[in-house]
């Protein structure tokens, strides 16, 4: 009796090691399939353990990663340069717990969404080359595939065009900034700054190299003070403008009249797609106040010219800021290259082969996907990370835009609703949270405001909603968060908090 139950504990203390080392590989993105050796067979893990990567292209997703542990070591396979990228982040999560024995497991994952991004906007504040690079970092450790860079605004222009210099010889720089949300003061300091074109050219090559494209975003026809003070003649009023030291919308935009402004947006355009080998292009197009259109000759003789007839619940005018962006949507077309924009221009009459940024989601706006649109999800109310991600009656800086936006709150965030069709679905080509840099002057705020919830982020990202689980994702994120400490970022402990 007594040799039988040795047997059963013995038995026991074989099999659940090999059950809880599992562990070991729940990392972040959680992965879709753990398969752990039924024998209980363990690795030890010194400097000498081989690790081997080989592309197998039987792995379906181009991005998709298999990490194997046997007794030959550690296998990272992909079928692409891409998936074996991938695997190596999973096992530097794997090994940022310092394991002496990892289980014998073969472990696979693949992302549930081709367009996995983040955004940085660099305008309001200006941050160099080494603050975009550690945002890749960042970006590449969480699986995340796409930088969206917001490089052009009222407050600055931060990308140099060769054709029209004085767009960062004088539109780069701003003599003063308000302090706080429009308090009428002013600091006296002179902030600014541009990025060459060797070093955006640098910047795309780091990015290239962890599998990141970067899309540019060069707003028009607003969101373009800075433009209009290097170049006066390129709006309604001829100035004199200065380059914005205030926050939110200027009624100061392009002059959609002038054909000299069509010239511009083609220069710059042909610059930027030189640097830029990304597919898609963003041109904005959101915020743009018709009020200097509606009294300027030169506008309102283009929307006769042009036939833009208006009615009541849309004006003449925004008729003209349609034509603009399918006039440059066109520009791009012929260059082989894709026009995205922020949800405004659905209103815009562009092609269903533009690509919709969808922000604006609790305005009560049409779906894109509804529409027909292919859509990146990023809507403001979730997955703004300039918002607070602490309670309002714990909030010690006062000075973010103001929402809020909790870890749990983003992890949650569902893109594709049960309501859409199949085929609606499949135009949801994925998600991406946005930082805007109103209220953020230092590179330590951009880490503080986008880590954690970079982590949460990418599980909506990669993880079908029926294997999600918060407070699984809580047990796995200190792996991460010792990551972060070894790297220097900073981050909020305040969101990890139940």
């Amino acid at each position: 009796m007594r040799s039988k139950l040795f047997t059963f504990v013995f038995s026991i203390l074989l099999t659940l090691p090999a059950w809880a080392q599992k562990e070991v590989y729940d990392i972040i993105p959680q992965p879709q399939t753990i398969s752990i050796d039924a024998k209980g067979r363990m690795l030890d893990i010194s400097e000498a353990t081989p690790i081997q990567e080989r592309q197998d292209p039987k792995i379906a997703n181009a991005e998709g990663w298999r990490l194997t542990v046997d007794k030959q070591g550690i296998t990272l396979e992909g079928s692409t340069d891409a998936g074996i990228f991938y695997a190596r982040q999973a096992l530097r999560q794997i090994m940022a717990g310092k394991p002496s024995q990892l289980p014998y497991a073969v472990v696979e994952s693949a992302p549930r969404f081709a367009y996995r991004g983040m955004h940085l906007d660099i305008c309001r504040h200006f941050f160099g080359k080494d603050v975009v690079k550690s945002y890749l970092d960042m970006m590449a450790l969480h699986g995340m595939n796409t930088l969206h860079w917001h490089l052009t605004e009222d407050q600055g222009w931060r990308i140099e065009i060769k054709k029209w210099p004085r767009l960062t010889q004088i539109g780069a720089w701003r003599d003063r900034t308000v302090i706080g949300r429009n308090m009428g003061l002013y600091d006296r300091t002179m902030h600014g700054g541009y990025y060459t074109q060797k070093d955006i050219r640098e910047i795309v090559d780091y990015a290239a190299q962890r599998h990141i494209t970067i899309i540019p975003e060069i707003d028009m026809p607003g969101h373009m003070v800075a433009a209009l003070t290097a170049y006066p003649e390129l709006g309604c009023t001829g100035g004199p403008y200065e380059v914005w030291p205030d926050w939110g919308v200027s009624e100061d935009i392009l002059c959609a009249g002038n054909p000299r402004v069509y010239q511009f947006l083609e220069d710059v355009l042909t610059e930027v797609m030189a640097l830029f080998p990304s597919k898609i292009i963003h041109l904005g197009g959101d915020e743009a106040p018709k009020v200097r259109w509606k009294s300027c000759p030169r506008c309102q003789q283009k929307i006769r010219d042009e036939h833009l007839e208006g009615n009541a619940s849309y004006p003449a005018e925004e008729r003209l800021q349609g034509y603009m962006v399918r006039r440059m949507e066109q520009f791009l077309s012929q260059h082989g290259r894709v026009l995205m924009g922020w949800d405004e221009i659905m209103y815009c009459d562009v092609p269903k082969t533009s690509v919709i940024m969808n922000w604006r989601d609790s305005q009560g706006i049409d779906d894109p996907a509804q529409k027909g649109f292919d859509v990146v999800r990023t809507p403001n109310s979730t997955l703004y990370f300039d918002y607070y991600q602490i309670p309002s009656g714990e909030w010690t800086n006062t000075t973010l835009i103001g929402g809020y936006s909790p870890l749990d709150k983003v992890y949650n965030y569902e893109p594709v609703a049960d309501s859409l069709t199949t085929e609606q679905k499949a135009h949801v080509l994925g998600v991406q949270a946005n930082l805007w840099t109103e209220y953020i002057g230092s590179a330590d705020l951009i880490e503080y405001q986008v880590l954690p919830r970079m982590a949460a982020l990418a599980e909506v990202q990669w993880v079908s909603p029926g294997q999600k689980d918060y407070d699984h994702f809580m047990q796995r994120l200190p792996r991460l968060l010792g990551i972060y400490q070894e790297e220097g970022w900073h981050y909020c402990k305040y969101a990890l908090r139940k």
